[in-house]
């Protein structure tokens, strides 16, 4: 046995959703498996998206060797144009997944700088002390991977993202037989995803809205609109295939629905019949029972193709009386608002609304495994040290228990979070102290742009409060008040009140003055501290609210 500490650092995607990153360290070796983000809760005001802090890796920036993609959704690629202008690292992942790669790092300006190395199911990839197989999995992506990672202390398994579908869409299975083959030869770790630990039995197969989309598809009678994640190759595929089957045209609506679809051509995953495509512009000029167009928006985003075609606003996608809009995709938490308020304005336009209603057979199925799916890999692998991985702190919770009583005492379960460093050795497992890890907010998809979290409490307080500015205007050589003081308030419940508030404010303001020397005047940074003070007393005894007050001074 060889002498040596193996660490495993997750800087994100543990007791959160999103944010998926990893890192293992064997020495002065760091791989980094995925790097994805997440998208902002309510209370980050304006923030885009958010990124995992990564600071760690900085701090050991020489030891960083390579990121190894499992697949090619936002929650494990996202962050890496802000990890690659931080760590200009090699990237290694399946073929598809660093065709959505090369996409974002193409928009971010760095694919030219970028070292992208594909890798293939069942072909080792040595990086220092790790040996790498990549063991091809099913999920709601096309060719997505599970590591089994070759290290000196054993072979640990990182499951990715995963379902165990029997009948894929792509006819390429989910290899159990080398989960198999490496339980009969022994692992030490397996890191397994908790999603959907928290459903009951399996997932159905994508095939099985193979059944419901045939069943729309016959009671439309006019046009179809169907919306998925455009990542969602299985399902594009599928509604393709309905739409040629049933001799409709197909259109396709939103960018990224687009650059899907272009990319699962190119790589032959989408074989498109002649003649099947036409532009969104030309939907106009086919009967409505012979079209049917795929729209981007399946969250109800405010700009995206279905939001803006849910309120009459797009200059193709026109939903009239009696056409039918499919959201075949599941709600994601957080979202429910927007989705719910655009199905409202579907139904306004006079649409029939299918969405996921536990109705069979199905409009939407998951991509991650259920409860006995993950029994099955567990059975499988045979692992030493179960770690649950990828979920809130409730489904990692539920995951421990259910690996617990299945390994029972042949092996062990060890629950971590993001930031906790789980120290292997020959002695064994165990959690050996923590790294700094948190959240980096991003603006607007600039790669610089980063929200800070005073700036993030300034927007809450604003958006809580409001904001008053108070406008005076003082003669710059006598120190005079050439006018009597303005206030602006925006924001503010008391703004618009005729209850003598803000009559008794500018006198405050007035007060001050009469009470500040010529001195005091005369610098701007004391008269406007003392302004403010005296307003905030005021304000919050008479209104118990606590705006944001910037004085204004104006130079006559």
């Amino acid at each position: 046995m060889p002498t040596g500490k193996l660490h495993v650092v997750p800087l994100g995607g543990l007791g959160e959703f999103g944010m998926n990153c990893m890192a293992l360290r064997w020495g002065d070796d760091i791989i980094v498996i995925d790097a994805g983000l997440m998208f902002p809760e309510m209370e980050l005001l304006g923030v885009d998206i958010v990124v995992p802090d990564i600071s760690y890796l900085i701090e050991n920036r020489k030891q960083v060797k390579a990121i190894v993609l499992t697949h090619g959704h936002e929650d494990h690629i996202g962050a890496l144009p802000w990890i690659l202008t931080e760590l200009n690292v090699p990237v290694y992942g399946t073929e598809f997944t660093l065709a959505y790669v090369e996409d974002k790092l193409d928009e971010h300006g760095l694919l030219e700088n970028a070292t992208l190395i594909e890798m293939r199911p069942g072909e080792l990839v040595t990086l220092g002390p790790f040996k790498i197989m990549p063991i091809h999995v099913t999920h709601s992506l096309v060719d997505c991977v599970a590591l089994a990672i070759h290290t000196p202390l054993g072979v640990i398994i990182h499951s990715g993202d995963f379902k165990v579908d029997p009948t894929p869409t792509d006819n390429k299975l989910f290899d159990l037989h080398t989960f198999a083959e490496y339980g009969k030869e022994g692992v030490l770790a397996l890191f397994q995803d908790s999603t959907n630990v928290e459903r009951a039995g399996y997932t159905p197969s994508e095939r099985a809205v193979g059944r419901k989309f045939d069943e729309v598809f016959a009671r439309t009678p006019r046009r179809l609109f169907i919306s998925c994640f455009s990542s969602s190759i299985h399902r594009i595929k599928l509604a393709m295939e309905m739409a040629f089957r049933h001799r409709r045209k197909v259109a396709l609506v939103g960018r990224s629905m687009n650059e899907s679809t272009e990319i699962a051509q190119d790589l032959g995953y989408i074989e498109v019949p002649d003649g099947l495509l036409i532009h969104p512009g030309e939907i106009k000029n086919f009967p409505p029972e012979r079209v049917m167009v795929l729209i981007s928006g399946t969250q109800g985003e405010p700009m995206s193709g279905l939001s803006r075609a849910a309120v009459d606003n797009h200059k193709h996608a026109k939903i009239e009386p009696g056409d039918t809009v499919v959201l075949s995709s599941r709600i994601i938490p957080g979202n429910e608002k927007s989705i719910y308020r655009m199905i409202d304005h579907l139904y306004r336009r006079g649409a029939n609304v299918i969405y996921e209603d536990g109705s069979q057979p199905p409009v939407h199925v998951s991509g991650h495994a259920s409860r006995e799916e993950l029994k099955l890999l567990i059975n499988l692998v045979k692992p030493r040290y179960f770690i649950p991985i990828h979920g809130e702190y409730r489904q990692l919770k539920r995951h421990a228990d259910l690996a617990g009583r299945m390994l029972g005492a042949v092996g062990s379960v060890i629950m971590i979070e993001s930031g906790d460093v789980l120290e292997f050795d020959e002695l064994g497992a165990r959690k050996a102290g923590r790294v700094a890890v948190g959240r980096v907010c991003i603006d607007s998809g600039s790669r610089v742009d980063v929200v800070e979290d005073l700036i993030i409490k300034d927007r809450r307080h604003l958006s809580e409060d409001g904001i008053v500015l108070p406008i005076i205007a003082i003669n710059k050589l006598t120190g005079q008040i050439e006018s009597a003081p303005e206030i602006v308030m925006r924001g503010f419940a008391a703004a618009g009140a005729d209850n003598g508030l803000m009559t008794e404010a500018r006198q405050i303001i007035m007060d001050t003055l009469e009470h500040s020397t010529d001195e005091e005047k005369r610098d701007w940074g004391v008269i406007k501290e003392k302004i403010r003070q005296d307003l905030k007393r005021f304000i919050v005894k008479n209104t118990s609210r606590r705006p944001l007050i910037m004085p204004v001074i104006l130079e006559i």
